[in-house]
């Protein structure tokens, strides 16, 4: 086991999993648990999902995984997949989200039953059903015995900043709702909103919601906070492995960037890059012994350095949260690298254990 993990709070998932419930009412949640549960790896615990009726990640091999440690309920792939994986998808039982004709023909030549969540272009401008051609595509499907339209959704754009492109949105929507139900009138799940959609928007003719990293315990936006209470669940932290005094005028990792203007007390942190700390987190902070640290010198592969010069009886062995969600948080580190928080959580690599408390591990 290495001294740098990531701790996740399994109470403080199932707390924000019940405050979105709370707040959705009836809704049937979907849990997004696609990129490892966005880095948590709470997709690898089947007690945590088990008893929600649905689940969507974001490809085949994550779907596959989850039958392989025995989740029963639903799954949907949100992204529409590569036609080689449409074998493996169907003997699976596994729902696919769909929305090129393509796409359709090679599930048409399967002559298996498949269970399909269409997706509607409403202005994300990525993937979807034009309505132009909805027409066409839900009559393909209808006059087909083993396509069976399980679901209808869509991805907003800009559910955190634009309200008028949000409703636009939620108007086109509606719209293809109705052309899609004139043939299919036993949709199951009807959903377009994923975490910032959830907080800002309410659509009736919906019954289900994606949440994603407000399962986490994050803001997808500033002030989200605001709207829900949410606990953040994972901290990430190593363990000084290396402490010196750099004389005046040495330097410090690679390129030479930080020269010491005056004798500095150094800490190596083993963490690097190739753990998913980046590289413009150089100059950003990590908390240790109850101060702040200031990152120097290149972050290397497998760890940094800090300067502990103002940090008493600082030695190895001792814990450096590089964020606590208290003294640092995931925003502040996102902040630094000039990005969101979904990026900074979801990029740590496997190369860093998962520690749920309690002592489960990954």
């Amino acid at each position: 086991m290495r001294s740098t993990v990531m701790e996740i709070d399994v109470d403080a998932f199932k707390h924000n999993m019940n405050e979105i419930q709370k707040f959705v009412g009836n809704k049937t949640i979907i849990p997004v648990i696609k990129a490892n549960a966005y880095g948590t790896y709470i997709n690898t615990k089947l007690d945590l999902i088990k008893d929600y009726e649905i689940v969507a990640v974001a490809m085949a091999s994550e779907a596959m995984y989850l039958r392989e440690i025995g989740y029963k309920g639903e799954i949907l792939i949100l992204n529409q997949p590569d036609v080689n994986d449409i074998e493996n998808i169907l003997k699976q039982n596994v729902s696919i989200g769909i929305s090129d004709f393509n796409f359709l023909n090679e599930l048409i030549n399967n002559k298996k039953e498949a269970k399909v969540h269409l997706e509607l272009e409403t202005g994300m401008g990525r993937t979807g059903i034009e309505k132009e051609t909805l027409e066409t595509f839900c009559f393909k499907i209808k006059e087909n015995p083993f396509i069976k339209v399980q679901g209808v959704y869509t991805h907003f754009a800009v559910a955190d900043v634009d309200k008028e492109f949000t409703e636009l949105q939620i108007k086109k929507f509606n719209e293809g709702l109705e052309i899609i139900k004139k043939y299919f009138s036993d949709i199951k799940y009807i959903h377009h909103s994923a975490s910032n959609g959830i907080l800002n928007f309410e659509n009736s003719q919906t019954n289900a919601v994606r949440p994603g990293i407000i399962m986490y315990g994050y803001e997808p936006y500033e002030g989200a906070y605001n709207k829900l209470n949410l606990k953040p669940i994972a901290k990430l932290k190593s363990r000084i492995n290396f402490v010196k005094t750099l004389k005046k005028g040495e330097s410090v990792s690679y390129g030479r960037i930080f020269i010491a203007e005056k004798d500095t007390r150094v800490a190596t942190v083993p963490i690097g890059y190739a753990d998913g700390i980046r590289r413009c987190m150089t100059g950003g902070e990590v908390f240790v012994n109850g101060k702040k640290a200031k990152i120097i010198g290149k972050v290397c592969m497998d760890s940094f350095m800090i300067d502990v010069s103002d940090i008493d009886n600082i030695k190895v062995g001792d814990e450096v949260f590089i964020w606590d969600n208290e003294n640092i948080t995931l925003d502040e580190v996102a902040s630094k690298c000039d990005t969101i928080n979904y990026e900074i959580l979801s990029c740590i690599s496997n190369r860093v254990p998962r520690i749920f408390k309690g002592g489960i591990d990954v």
